[in-house]
């Protein structure tokens, strides 16, 4: 299932293949973009696996690019993952009652 990378929406209502003007319906975030594409790797050069691609300077934003191909489970953010894993940390060392959370 494709979600949006940046609040983890569904996309499931999303017609594929992705446009270049489709937007998320939670957040508006634009989709075609490298942050979306199952070669995008931030640990790689130009952030792409694939290397016959020609990398946008802009990775979050809308582009033109033959080689995009949504990632299933793209999935929230990883400020959206941190968010939640300091809650459940906070929640789990925290010295008040349950009920006062």
């Amino acid at each position: 299932m494709i979600s949006c990378y940046a609040c983890g929406a569904s996309l499931a209502e999303v017609p594929l293949p992705l446009s270049r003007h489709e937007y998320c319906p939670g957040c508006g975030t634009e989709l075609h973009c490298c942050r979306m594409c199952r070669h995008y790797d931030s640990g790689r050069a130009n952030d792409c696996t694939e290397g016959r691609a020609e990398p946008p300077s802009n990775k979050e934003g809308a582009n033109f690019c033959d080689w995009f191909a949504p990632k299933d489970g793209a999935g929230a953010s990883s400020k959206h993952r941190n968010d939640d894993a300091r809650a459940k940390l906070e929640a789990l060392f925290s010295n008040e009652p349950p009920d006062k959370r």
